[in-house]
């Protein structure tokens, strides 16, 4: 029995799921996604208690939502700092920031890896849905995918540009050492 492993799981997994919606959040506004969408709503509703404080205390810079990747960043400097304590190791502060930052990195591509992967499955069994989560992943995957569609066109009708989209995340996956 292991009650040590067991927080530091619940711990994890809880900040991890509310940095998730930030981040989808803040990648929602960057491509302009339809926030009456009712998975829109829901994201603002959960992540509007933390992101509306922060938003009084740092500005925006440009078209980036400064305020949302502060929050995001001290969550998972939060949830470092608390498990390095539950845990019998001592990290420094240094190491601390830059291991938030290469997490951060890898929760965002993972949820593109992820995102990526729902639309590929959504165009084979679910194109024709008018689900409400469907166009958010079009609108999501769009900007990830452009650059790859105008690489490799379709062949024989095939859509490649998703297949090198995921091989080029996982590269960057493996490099970040995930």
């Amino acid at each position: 029995m292991n009650p040590t492993g067991a927080l530091v799981y619940l711990i994890s997994t809880l900040t991890d799921l509310y940095i998730t919606a930030i981040m989808l959040r803040l990648l929602l506004q960057w491509v302009r996604a339809d926030f009456y969408n009712p998975l829109s709503q829901f994201l603002v509703k959960v992540t509007n208690p933390v992101i509306v404080p922060a938003r009084r205390l740092i500005p925006s810079l440009g078209k980036l939502d400064t305020a949302s990747v502060v929050v995001m960043l001290l969550l998972e400097l939060a949830q470092l700092a608390i498990i390095s304590q539950l845990a019998p190791t001592e990290f420094g502060m240094q190491y601390l920031l830059l291991f938030a930052f290469r997490k951060l990195l890898f929760t965002l591509l993972m949820t593109y890896f992820v995102l990526i992967i729902a639309r590929v499955i959504v165009s084979w069994i679910a194109s024709q849905s008018r689900h409400p989560l469907i166009p958010l992943i079009y609108q999501l995957t769009e900007p990830v995918l452009r650059p790859f569609s105008k690489l490799i066109p379709p062949l024989g009708g095939v859509d490649l540009s998703p297949l090198f989209a995921l091989i080029a995340l996982r590269f960057l996956l493996l490099l970040l050492g995930w």
